[in-house]
């Protein structure tokens, strides 16, 4: 890597430090959110040129039909677009994306980047909670600005809890996972978690920088709280069915058991993926 290259990361990982980032959050997500014609076609124009959206797949294809910036984020796809693996044992990819690791939770540690790591007794906040999975397997899955934004069922379950954890907003992206100590521990989260026929399952949902919010179909669109929040829930979910959908990029972090089930060999960090496509089965 060059020296300007590594002095753009450096002030790029400051910056994260210096901003107000729920303040700034607050403000993109009014934005976001904002129906105003001019506002919400200046935005969607602008954001759907710098990324390169491609709206063939998306149900409503013309992008400034839709009523917000916030609802031409989270379009739905075409139908039939993306099918979910019809194999009973198969894990699939809860979005698409591309996976950031994939792997064994050792001794309760799931890595992030090459010399990071956070413990998943952090991720979920609550030891209990958190135990099943302290020698499973884990898979992160991160979206880009250009993807498609529904959090979808990896494997079918029962929807037991949902806890949010309040926290920081740095991006998280390749750069940021690098480089912050912790990430997906530290930033504001919902925590999903699943009774299924292989036991335990978790599905984290992770905000990230100018993320306007976090929903899901259980608990509506999250409002942060600066406190942890448990709800208890009773809502079988099919493998492939919506569980949540996030208001501009973020992770979504797929936890299980031990010796429950085994990732295809075939993925790995920066393999991209999407949504209903098998990573895994179960053993």
């Amino acid at each position: 890597m060059s020296i300007t290259s590594r002095l753009k990361q450096q002030f790029f990982i400051k910056a994260q430090r210096l901003v107000p980032q729920h303040r700034l959050s607050r403000v993109v997500g009014k934005i976001a959110a904002s129906e105003n014609p001019i506002i919400k076609t200046a935005v969607i124009t602008a954001f759907k040129a710098q990324y390169g959206i491609d709206m063939s797949i998306a149900e409503q294809a013309n992008a400034l039909k839709f009523k917000s910036f916030n609802e031409f984020f989270t379009r739905a796809l075409k139908q039939g677009i993306r099918a979910v693996d019809p194999d009973a044992s198969s894990i699939v990819s809860p979005a698409d994306g591309a996976i950031s690791q994939l792997g064994k939770i050792e001794n309760g540690d799931v890595f992030q980047a090459k010399g990071q790591k956070f413990t998943v007794e952090a991720l979920i906040a609550d030891p209990q909670l958190a135990e099943p999975f302290k020698n499973g397997e884990f898979a992160t899955v991160y979206l880009s600005p250009r993807d498609y934004h529904r959090v979808h069922m990896p494997f079918a379950g029962t929807l037991t809890e949902t806890l949010y954890v309040p926290g920081e907003l740095f991006s998280v992206n390749q750069v940021t996972a690098e480089n912050i100590p912790g990430l997906f521990a530290r930033n504001e989260r919902m925590v999903c978690l699943f009774d299924t026929e292989i036991g335990r399952m978790a599905v984290v949902l992770v905000g990230a920088m100018i993320v306007a919010g976090i929903e899901t179909v259980a608990t509506g669109k999250v409002k942060p709280s600066g406190r942890i929040e448990l709800n208890q829930h009773d809502l079988f979910l099919e493998k492939g069915a919506e569980l949540g959908r996030f208001y501009l990029g973020s992770t979504a972090v797929i936890l299980f058991e031990e010796h429950k089930m085994q990732w295809d060999a075939a993925f790995k960090a920066n393999s991209l993926v999407n949504m209903g496509e098998a990573l895994g089965h179960t053993v």
